[in-house]
């Protein structure tokens, strides 16, 4: 990017006329920015990687060590047998009361009736809203770029994409998220459908969890980011670890015309793909609200609609009696079996 450029995208973050004041530091500012994109200072703070890791000399992101800390934490927590039993719900719907005024997000209302049935079947529930995206200041959950396409032990677990400082590319959510999902023994994902598909909160979410299914949770391995090196490993051998196999999941997929049920199915197989296991069908709910109906009485219809109400109760009471099942000790009938084709 040339630097007028640069400082066209760097100066509209202050727009504000109330910023003119300070028109000389942001000057300052600009410049620092500059020099850490200049100098791809992507990690600017780093600590040698220590004892666990295969190059303990490599410099890694403090930032990076500290969110797999937490994970491997979240982790260790999951797998206690005398922890409580915690299941995730993920509100995909893009809105709120914050970003768009009127009735309340109906899956936003449809995961707290699952957030309430689980809370009465004595599972502690983390209620991930990814509206939020829209409405908190700068929260971000920024694009995949891919690097399994490269090679699988070149995405991290974690991601180490992000932060990227010399970009600008911070304020990324999925740490946190990622240890939510490490932490819980089941997740419930209640989602609108936008044009034919997810909304694009979810979306990005989903492929920003890629790095849970195969991911490289050693980037000294690879010395961060270095494709030969990583290629390297997996055709000499990977095993594709899935980091949240094991754990139940339910499905509550919501429309008003079409979608529901490509959705849904694209929505199972992909975390069958990862290794969750699905709670009966039961745990399956694609439904319109207001089938061709006008918008502006789906709330009504929903609210009348006491048959999908209890569906919705079914399906977290289907997943906190899998948690229960999969924590006693029992198995997906399949699991004995291995994977013809790991990839």
């Amino acid at each position: 990017m040339s630097r007028e450029a640069f400082r066209k995208r760097f100066m509209a973050r202050f727009y504000d006329p109330a910023f003119r004041a300070e028109d000389e530091a942001l000057v300052r500012l600009e410049a620092l920015a500059w020099d850490a994109y200049s100098n791809a200072r992507k990690s600017p703070i780093t600590e040698k990687a220590g004892a666990g890791f295969k190059d303990p000399d490599y410099e890694l992101s403090v930032e990076w060590k500290a969110a797999s800390d937490r994970i491997k934490a979240a982790q260790a927590r999951q797998q206690s047998p005398g922890a409580p039993s915690r299941v995730l719900i993920v509100n995909a719907s893009a809105r709120n009361d914050y970003t768009c005024p009127g009735e309340m997000s109906k899956s936003f209302r449809l995961g707290k009736l699952a957030q309430e049935t689980l809370e009465h079947n004595a599972c502690e529930v983390d209620f991930l809203d990814l509206s939020r995206l829209n409405s908190d200041h700068d929260l971000n959950i920024h694009p995949c770029k891919g690097c399994v396409s490269t090679a699988m032990p070149l995405c991290h677990w974690p991601c180490s994409c992000y932060p990227n400082h010399s970009l600008g590319l911070v304020n990324d959510w999925m740490n946190e998220i990622y240890e939510k999902f490490a932490a819980c023994h089941g997740v419930i994902f209640v989602t609108p459908v936008y044009w034919y598909q997810v909304p694009s909160p979810l979306k990005l979410l989903m492929d920003r969890l890629v790095c849970a299914d195969g991911g490289n949770p050693d980037p000294t391995s690879t010395h961060g980011k270095k494709p030969d090196e990583a290629k390297r490993i997996e055709l000499e051998g990977w095993d594709y670890p899935k980091h949240l196999a094991g754990r139940a999941y339910g499905l509550i997929v919501h429309g008003d015309v079409a979608g529901i049920e490509g959705s849904r199915r694209a929505l199972s197989d992909w975390l069958d793909w990862m290794g969750l296991i699905e709670s009966g069908a039961k745990s399956r709910l694609d439904r319109f609200i207001g089938y061709y109906e006008p918008y502006a009485t789906s709330h009504t219809t929903l609210d009348n609609d006491d048959d999908m109400q209890r569906e919705v109760v079914n399906v977290a009471k289907a997943v906190a009696a899998c948690v229960t099942q999969l924590r006693r000790g029992h198995e997906a009938p399949d699991a004995a079996l291995e994977a013809v084709r790991a990839k």
